[in-house]
C-alpha cells in the first residue's frame, strides 16, 4: 500500500511551517491541526482565502507581468478549468490578473467564469481597430482585479495574418495600458500542437503543463514539454489533475511520483477527482469560490500560491504498515 506525502521543495522560504502530512484525499491518515495567530485578526478577517494564507501574503517572485501559458497537448485534461481556478485564486490573493482565452472558435473560459453574456468585443476587433483594448477586456464583478480577453467570438475563424506576433502585440499593449501593468497574464492554450498552440506559447516566458495520470495524456505531455523547451520556455511546471487514490492503491492508476519521474518536471499541484467540478462548470462558478471549499478547490489555491512564489512540491511514496498475517496466510490466502 502506498500513499502520497506532499512536501514543499523549499520549506525554509517562508515563515509558514508545517509538519509533513500524509494524504489520502478525503481520508487523512495523519494530520496536525494548524493553529493560526488571531492577534491580527482584523487584518485577515474571519474567512480563510487560502490554506497557506495564515501568516502572510505570498511574495511575488520574478518580473511583472509574468506571462504564463497553461497547456497540455491532449484535450479534456482540465486546462480551462485550471486557468479559471488558478486565475481567480491569484485575484483573491490580491494580484491583478488578465486571462486570455486563446482557443479560437472553441472558447470555453468565459463559460466557466460565468462571463459568456458580457463578451461583446474580442482581440480580433482590437487588432482591426473596431474597438479599444479596454472595451474588449471583461472585468469580473466578483473580483475587480480579474479580467478576461477572448481572442475571437465563438464559431468564427481567425484572419490569416493572426499569429504569434499579434498575440505579442496584445501582451505588450496590456503592459503599457494606463490602468497599470497586470501582475499575471495567463493564456489558456488550445489542445493539440498545431498553429493555435504555437500562437499561444509565443509570448509566454513560463508554462504550466496540465496532465492526468493516464498513458495517453502523459505521452502528449512529454511531446509538449519538448516543444516548449525548443521555443525557449525553460520554466515549466506541471499540475496532475483528476487523481484518484483508490485506483492508485489498487494499482489501476499511476501515482503522482510515477508521473513526475516520467516527465521530469517540477510539481506545482495535485488536484483530486471531484464531482463538484461538473456542478461548478455548469453554474459558471469556479471551485475556488465555493463555500465551504472543496478539496479540489483548496488544491487549486495551493497551486496558485506556489505559482506566485515560483515554488514547487514533491510527491513521495510512503509505505503503509503491513497487514497482520493470519493463520491461513501460510496457504496463500
Amino acid at each position: 500500500m502506498i500513499s502520497l506525502q506532499l512536501l514543499t521543495s523549499n520549506p525554509n522560504q517562508s515563515s509558514f511551517q508545517t509538519s509533513p502530512c500524509i494524504f489520502h484525499f478525503g481520508q487523512p491518515l495523519h494530520r496536525k491541526t494548524l493553529k493560526p495567530n488571531f492577534k491580527n485578526r482584523t487584518h485577515y478577517g474571519n474567512t480563510i482565502q487560502s490554506v497557506l494564507q495564515w501568516n502572510r501574503k505570498p511574495e511575488l517572485a520574478g518580473e511583472t507581468p509574468r506571462v504564463v501559458v497553461i497547456t497540455s497537448g491532449k484535450g479534456g485534461v482540465g486546462k480551462t478549468t485550471t486557468t479559471a481556478n488558478v486565475g481567480l485564486s491569484l485575484a483573491r490573493l490580491g494580484f491583478s490578473v488578465v486571462a486570455i482565452d486563446a482557443d479560437v472558435g472553441l472558447r470555453n473560459l468565459d463559460l466557466l467564469l460565468g462571463l459568456e453574456n458580457r463578451v461583446n468585443y474580442t482581440a480580433v476587433e482590437v487588432l482591426n481597430g473596431d474597438c479599444r483594448l479596454d472595451q474588449a477586456l471583461v472585468r469580473d464583478k466578483r473580483w475587480s482585479n480579474f479580467e478576461l480577453l477572448c481572442i475571437s467570438k465563438a464559431r468564427t475563424k481567425l484572419p490569416l495574418g493572426f499569429g504569434g506576433k499579434a498575440l505579442i502585440w496584445l501582451v505588450d499593449a496590456l503592459k503599457g495600458r494606463q490602468e497599470g501593468c497586470p501582475d499575471f497574464i495567463i493564456i489558456d492554450c488550445p489542445a493539440g500542437i498545431d498553429a493555435g498552440f504555437i500562437t499561444a506559447i509565443t509570448p509566454a516566458n513560463e508554462a504550466v503543463l496540465v496532465t492526468t495520470p493516464d498513458i495517453t495524456a502523459l505521452r502528449d505531455a512529454d511531446r509538449v514539454t519538448g516543444l516548449l523547451e525548443c521555443d525557449g520556455i525553460k520554466d515549466v511546471k506541471m499540475i496532475v489533475n483528476r487523481v484518484r487514490t483508490d485506483l492508485i492503491r489498487g494499482e489501476d492508476m499511476m501515482s503522482v511520483l510515477d508521473v513526475q519521474e516520467m516527465l521530469g518536471l517540477a510539481l506545482l499541484g495535485v488536484i483530486p477527482e471531484d464531482s463538484e467540478v461538473i456542478r461548478s462548470t455548469n453554474r459558471g462558478y469556479p471551485l475556488v469560490l465555493n463555500k465551504p471549499p472543496t478539496l479540489a478547490g483548496l488544491a487549486f489555491e495551493q497551486a496558485a500560491w506556489r505559482l506566485v512564489e515560483q515554488d514547487s512540491m514533491t510527491a513521495v511514496m510512503v509505505e503503509e504498515e503491513p497487514k497482520k498475517r493470519g493463520f491461513f496466510s501460510f496457504f496463500g490466502v
